[in-house]
């Protein structure tokens, strides 16, 4: 029987970290609120690098709808809580994982528990998860937690980050009391103001806001995994040039286009405001 040895579990990561960046990757604690498309391959993918310690939360479980996209959803999991799915194949890479699971999802009540000891939150909550997502990134500037989000865009990813200190997640987007709709316009364009993902897109139905539905592919949730877990090695080690917002980047791998983009004032930048309008009256919804 072979007995787990972190040292030998991770010693190919060698290389591109020191022995010693290893030790403290595995002294680092990170807070991951969603496990379904990209959520669950964050957890994984942080988990080969050698993180020692998660908080994971989500209060679903997997349905055969999931099968496209999401790590941990197979005919043997169906109608299993995400949350125990993923924290069973996270143990099964390393067996001596520090997981704290919040089955139950996040909200304002278990939000300091989900961020104690928390060395970065990297968000895996739906889309549309709204009040969610500004709860997490609200209590992430109260607590200063960096905080990483990347969403699978089409074929492609883009991705921001939020330091201590610097432009928050409210500032950038301007979400505020806003309806829904136009929180998830304001998302889809704060996350990717030139729309890469659009140019070949075959069937403009499949996404609709108003009824909390759109298109997804494996291709973006495992490149996201892949950028929030570089820009996540570097915010934890220390090494690196961290792009933070109003900064943020774009790769399309269809399109073979990689676009970074500077938006000083989030929202409110000029070229935010005309890609809002122009988004409003492709969908119909007025300027």
């Amino acid at each position: 029987m072979t007995i787990f040895s972190y040292e030998q579990a991770f010693s190919r990561n060698l290389g591109w970290v020191s022995e010693a960046e290893q030790q403290s990757l595995r002294g680092k604690r990170v807070a991951i609120a969603g496990m379904g498309g990209v959520g669950g391959v964050h957890l994984l993918t942080l988990a080969r690098l050698g993180v020692g310690a998660f908080s994971i939360a989500d209060f679903d479980t997997f349905d055969i709808v999931n099968f496209n996209r999401q790590a941990g959803a197979a005919m043997s999991t169906l109608g299993q809580s995400k949350v125990d799915v993923m924290a069973r194949m996270a143990l099964d890479i390393n067996p001596d994982l520090d997981i704290r699971r919040f089955p139950q999802g996040i909200d304002g009540s278990n939000l300091d528990a989900f961020f104690a000891d928390a060395d970065l939150y990297v968000d895996g909550l739906d889309f549309f998860a709204f009040a969610a997502r500004q709860a997490t990134f609200a209590a992430c500037d109260r607590l200063a937690v960096p905080a990483i989000t990347a969403a699978p865009l089409g074929m492609g990813t883009a991705a921001l980050s939020f330091l201590p200190g610097q432009m928050t997640f409210e500032e950038y987007f301007g979400w505020g009391e806003l309806a829904d709709v136009e929180k998830a316009l304001r998302f889809m364009v704060g996350l990717a103001p030139l729309g890469l993902h659009g140019r070949y897109l075959v069937d403009p139905s499949t996404i609709n806001f108003e009824q909390r539905r759109g298109p997804s592919t494996i291709m973006g949730c495992q490149l996201c995994a892949g950028v929030a877990a570089t820009e996540a090695l570097k915010i934890l080690l220390g090494r690196g040039s961290v792009l933070a917002a109003p900064h943020g980047r774009h790769f399309d791998a269809f399109l073979n286009r990689y676009v970074q983009t500077h938006r000083p004032g989030g929202h409110k930048h000029w070229r935010q405001r005309l890609a809002l309008r122009l988004m409003r009256r492709r969908m119909g919804m007025g300027a």
